[in-house]
């Protein structure tokens, strides 16, 4: 269950990078992120094809973001995202390895590793040396991030928008965490116009705060603003829901009318040309979608058998 409840927590950090790449890069890479105008594009490589062509080495839960000048002034830059939850599962080795075949499949020597740590022992080891007696022959190192060790109150007003949905992974005093979760609230209201995504992320900040029932009944008396204003949301968008599914599930009735009723019309034509039908014709009747009944329906009148009614070609 910790295992299965681990994989899911990563999940959720892996889609808020996904959905806000340039963000993630400002925050959690920002000498690297200096330069990046308005004009970069910032796109997630496609996992399928990581799999594919890094076999058992791909993790899925490494986020590898490309940014991408248009007006190609600069080449490519990879950024190589990695998230740890237990930071004894983490290897510089590994991560090596993982950035050397990624510079290899993307043909570029332009690779920015960054390490997020949800959790942390302080002595992960942040630079990996390979030589001999003489000299070294290979260095690498990365940008280690460590939430826990960032002061959650630097970030209260952020415009970064990962910065606020991850207060609660930074440091930050028990008498704090009410005003903690508060910003995190007034900054996913403010810095996410999306509706949808409001509420996608008021779930995350839900699942990393842990607030229990005394503390949720103190939120609401001391942020009734922020605590309705979500409340309001959630009410909303579960109505627009309801009554999304309740058009379509109207508009699949009527389709699946028509075409029972198609059936049953073209059953008593067949039956009035070429008499009872048997369980096989009946049953290739019921499984026809709309287009073979219509081709059906235009054969009876000249079919000189049911053969030819069903006939493939």
């Amino acid at each position: 269950m910790e295992g299965s409840r681990r994989v899911s927590h990563d999940q959720n950090f892996k889609n808020l990078i996904i959905d806000y790449p340039l963000q993630a890069i400002q925050l959690f890479s920002p000498e690297e992120a200096g330069h990046l105008g308005p004009e970069t594009r910032v796109v997630p490589l496609r996992q399928e094809q990581l799999k594919e062509r890094l076999g058992e080495r791909f993790r899925e839960l490494d986020v590898p973001l490309m940014v991408e000048w248009p007006n190609g002034q600069r080449e490519a830059l990879l950024f190589v995202l990695e998230e740890e939850t237990d930071p004894g599962r983490f290897s510089i080795h590994r991560l090596a390895h993982y950035c050397l075949d990624l510079a290899d499949l993307c043909q570029t020597t332009r690779v920015v590793p960054v390490v997020i740590f949800l959790n942390s022992l302080g002595k992960e080891p942040t630079e990996l040396t390979l030589g001999g007696d003489r000299h070294d022959y290979l260095q690498f190192q990365y940008i280690r991030c460590a939430l826990a060790e960032w002061e959650a109150e630097k970030y209260w007003d952020s415009n970064n928008l990962i910065a606020r949905l991850c207060l609660s992974l930074m440091h930050w005093s028990a008498d704090q965490k009410l005003k903690m979760y508060a910003k995190a609230v007034q900054g996913l209201v403010t810095l996410e116009p999306n509706p949808e995504k409001q509420l996608k992320y008021l779930d995350f900040i839900d699942i990393y705060s842990e607030l229990d029932d005394n503390e949720q009944v103190q939120y609401k008396a001391e942020y009734p603003q922020e605590d309705q204003t979500m409340a309001s949301l959630t009410e909303r968008l579960k109505a627009e829901g309801m009554e999304q599914g309740r058009v379509q599930g109207m508009e699949q009735g009527r389709a699946q009318g028509m075409e029972q009723g198609e059936r049953a019309v073209i059953s008593r034509l067949l039956q009035r040309r070429f008499g009872s039908l048997d369980a096989q014709t009946l049953a290739r009747l019921e499984a026809a979608n709309q287009n073979q009944l219509e081709l059906w329906a235009e054969r009876i009148l000249d079919a000189g058998s049911l053969a030819e009614v069903f006939r493939e070609h």
